[in-house]
């Protein structure tokens, strides 16, 4: 194994192991070089232009590292969101993944994923940024994804949504006037409202 081999295995440490095809391309190496890490086991491929180092640190959020990759334009929502900030007891089966009305939903392999159209302004509404394992993920804020679980109550179930709401308010301290401000960017004031007042 070369010297560019090595160094582009530390270059994988340094996204904490985990990069996509275009990454290693913009950071000066090529084909050759990920082939070698390759044929040497030291590199896995897990979907289609998306490389794990074999020996790599334990991740402990991959999956959403994983989307910020493949699909850059998504906003991790619903119950994966709620389940990022601590408001749900619900185990994710994929990763939820909003994307704008009329953008095209990429094919992903790995992780396994949902995607759910939003209007523009939904879609745009309420988004934070975290660094996860060394790349940019969006996900909703907590008012913003309780909003979002009543607006999609009839796919992830109401109890869901309620449970949310009351944890959002009574335990993570966020007020209901910023649920209500995105309840009506999501047009869901009158479905929110009653079961918001009731926890008052």
């Amino acid at each position: 194994m070369g010297a560019k081999s090595i160094k582009l295995i530390n270059f994988f440490k340094t996204k904490r192991g985990l990069v996509s095809y275009a990454e290693i391309r913009k950071a000066g190496y090529n084909k050759t070089n990920l082939k070698d890490l390759l044929n040497f086991g030291q590199v896995q491929k897990i979907d289609r232009a998306l490389y794990k180092l074999t020996n790599g640190p334990a991740l402990s959020n991959p999956d959403f590292a994983a989307v910020s990759i493949k699909a850059p334009r998504s906003v991790v929502c619903l119950i994966s969101a709620l389940a990022f900030h601590e408001a749900t007891s619900e185990i994710p089966g994929a990763v939820d993944l909003a994307i704008e009305r009329g953008d095209h939903a990429n094919k992903i392999a790995y992780p396994p994923v949902r995607f759910y159209r939003f209007a523009p302004e939904a879609w745009r509404a309420g988004i934070e940024k975290h660094n996860i394992e060394g790349h940019t993920v969006k996900v909703y804020n907590l008012a913003k994804t309780v909003t979002d679980c009543f607006k999609f109550r009839n796919k992830i179930g109401i109890n869901i949504a309620r449970e949310a709401l009351k944890v959002a308010v009574t335990e993570k301290r966020v007020s209901p006037k910023e649920v209500m401000r995105y309840a009506k960017i999501c047009r869901i004031s009158n479905v929110i409202k009653p079961i918001l007042e009731s926890l008052i």
